[in-house]
């Protein structure tokens, strides 16, 4: 039986990454996976949206954004039209390499996992050395979140997230911040049984280079993931 698999791939103002990142995820072929490619253009200012109409091939749905949402505005779009058995986020940058999709599917082929998450601080092979403070910031929001949901991720905020489709309702989501990405990983853990890490390799992009998330990000997710396990049926 073949597995469908929905990359969900948010996009702002990536002209110069966009088509090498879609080129990348068309070369991949897992035995047994069969991937849908959404592209949600989040009111791009430069060429992204005219480079990805000139170049349908590499994408299987195309949704434009209106204005400038946020990232989490996208993934929301993507996520309501969705069809794949599971969900994978891919970053439009070139920060995480699609290579990963193998091992990241591996443990739901074999083991039957329903959530996978790649973490940049398992045994990778190699990892770009970046600003001390996310580090720590990642470590601090890892640790919170596994002191409350009583799980062992290293790295909850790592791009690749992969978790089965029907898990989450996405109407039931209320983030559209940065914390989404917490939000989302705080209501589909608790629904299930076998969840597995895989190290993925990092390619962090400097801010000069593009690089958006910042360390004020770190206070709105701290606050979603102590929210959701102490009310998880808020709708706040």
């Amino acid at each position: 039986m073949t597995l469908r698999v929905s990359l969900i791939v948010p996009a702002y103002n990536e002209q110069a990454t966009i088509l090498q990142i879609l080129r990348e995820v068309r070369k991949q072929a897992v035995d047994g996976v069969q991937f849908e490619v959404i592209v949600i253009d989040d009111g791009s200012r430069d060429n992204t949206v005219a480079l990805l109409e000139a170049n349908p091939a590499l994408y299987d749905t195309l949704i434009k954004q209106p204005q400038n949402g946020g990232k989490g505005a996208a993934v929301l779009a993507g996520l309501r039209v969705a069809t794949g058995d599971y969900i994978l986020f891919q970053d439009a940058d070139l920060e995480y390499s699609p290579s990963h999709y193998a091992a990241l599917l591996h443990p739901v082929q074999n083991f039957g996992a329903q959530i996978v998450m790649g973490s940049r601080f398992l045994s990778t092979q190699y990892t770009r050395v970046q600003f001390y403070w996310h580090k720590v910031g990642n470590n601090v929001i890892t640790r919170i979140f596994n002191i409350l949901f009583n799980t062992t991720f290293t790295d909850i905020f790592t791009c690749y997230l992969l978790y089965r489709r029907d898990l989450l309702n996405p109407d039931e989501l209320v983030s559209t911040g940065w914390e989404q990405h917490a939000e989302i990983l705080c209501r589909v853990v608790p629904r299930s049984r076998v969840i597995y890490e895989v190290p993925v390799n990092y390619q962090g992009r400097s801010y000069s280079e593009g690089k958006k998330i910042m360390a004020r990000h770190a206070i709105p997710v701290i606050l979603t993931i102590v929210r959701r396990r102490m009310f998880p049926s808020a709708r706040k």
